[in-house]
């Protein structure tokens, strides 16, 4: 069985870091944003029933972070989906 090499050692003042030998993960964030939009949409319906209970005790920016959480996820899977599809293509992204 053989090992795997020995990680690189960058010494920097006084402290030392230990560097593996790995390959960068190709990780569009597509997945990411699909699923961090899909948590903002289910809290904002999710707290909707308790608007409210929300309104009494004064939390019904919760709602409105939950709608803003959305809205920001929907520009950012827009943003990563054009950049795979730039990628695929072998073109750098251009915003």
């Amino acid at each position: 069985m053989e090992l795997p090499p020995e990680p690189v050692k960058h010494e920097i003042g006084n402290r030392t870091y230990l560097v593996a030998d790995v390959e960068p993960l190709d990780v569009d964030g597509v997945r990411t944003l699909q699923v961090g939009l899909a948590l903002w949409v289910l809290a904002f319906v999710g707290l909707i029933p308790f608007w409210g209970v929300l309104a009494d005790n004064d939390r019904t920016w919760w709602l409105w972070a939950c709608l803003a959480g959305s809205g920001l996820g929907l520009i950012g899977l827009d943003y990563c989906r054009r950049r795979k599809v730039a990628r695929a293509a072998g073109r750098p992204y251009r915003h």
